[in-house]
């Protein structure tokens, strides 16, 4: 089962910066297109774990980059966020 403390620490390796960055950047782009994404769009084409991926996106969320707007049931893959920066 996935912990995001258990994953964290993969976020800060070479590996992990590189995929933290690159989710990061499309998350941007799909957000300035549509104010809003899933959590699936946002770590497609990517390759590596996928608890790795969403600890990326688990610390875009602790960095208050995103916030999630999903209901509390949802499937990981169907977690939505928007920007949590005030433009």
């Amino acid at each position: 089962m996935y912990n995001y403390q258990d994953q964290r620490a993969f976020v800060f390796t070479e590996e992990g910066q590189v995929m933290f960055l690159s989710i990061r950047d499309k998350t941007a782009k799909l957000l300035k297109s549509s104010g809003a994404c899933r959590l699936q769009e946002m770590i497609s084409k990517q390759s590596g774990s996928t608890w790795d991926m969403i600890a990326c996106v688990d610390r875009l969320v602790e960095l208050n980059e995103i916030k999630e707007i999903s209901q509390a049931n949802s499937c990981g893959q169907h977690r939505v966020f928007i920007s949590a920066k005030m433009e």
